[in-house]
């Protein structure tokens, strides 16, 4: 799988790179400013970018903005952003247009390897993956909505589908049956009014409605 490489930070950049490499990535183009990024995505043509949220001259939101052009000009190319942060709203920005082939993680999570390379392949199959502080914080935010329109299992089931779990990666984590995991899923589009689609990407969409209210 072809990826670019966005992080300012050399070190930071060529430990990704070597992570990348060792998971069966080919890391085809590693730069450390937006320009550069859109670049080389315009130029390779890759399958996914990795790209840091906080880069120069500002290191502000260079790289979410570099994230929304490419989702624009490249909508084939699958973007995961990582931020040092939990930042909703860079969040909310990258989902805006799109829920599918996208990714916001917390850069902590790449010290667990095997579920980061996992998140990277969902992502670039065209899945969501949003990091577990950031699903928190959407939830928190409409706290006592929450807990009059889902169950607490319900809210439980969202905050795994959020973070890009399958309904099998739910049966695994709740030790549930996947009929009941079905049940939860169904009620949960339907207290926050999402209709079936063939588009959109229900189950990150939920999240955002809910966060919206």
């Amino acid at each position: 799988m072809r990826v670019v490489l966005a992080e300012d930070s050399v070190l930071l950049r060529a430990g990704l790179g070597k992570l990348l490499a060792a998971g069966g990535f080919e890391v085809v183009a590693a730069v450390g400013d937006g320009p550069a990024l859109l670049a080389a995505v315009a130029a390779h043509r890759p399958q996914l970018a990795v790209i840091d949220v906080r880069m120069p001259p500002t290191h502000t939101d260079e790289g979410i903005q570099a994230a929304l052009v490419i989702r624009r000009l490249h909508p084939e190319v699958a973007v995961l952003v990582l931020s040092q942060y939990v930042e909703e709203r860079y969040a909310t920005d990258l989902l805006g247009s799109s829920t599918s082939a996208v990714g916001y993680l917390l850069k902590d999570r790449v010290a667990h390897v095997d579920e980061f390379l996992d998140t990277l392949r969902r992502v670039a199959a065209g899945g969501t993956a949003l990091d577990p502080e950031v699903v928190a914080q959407l939830l928190v935010r409409r706290r006592d909505d929450w807990r009059d329109r889902l169950t607490p299992r319900e809210a439980e089931v969202l905050r795994l589908m959020a973070e890009g779990r399958s309904n099998a990666g739910i049966v695994e984590a709740l030790r549930v049956s996947h009929s009941a995991v079905e049940k939860y899923v169904s009620n949960i589009f339907a207290k926050l009014d999402l209709p079936p689609t063939d588009t959109d990407h229900r189950r990150v969409l939920a999240v955002l409605k809910f966060r919206d209210g």
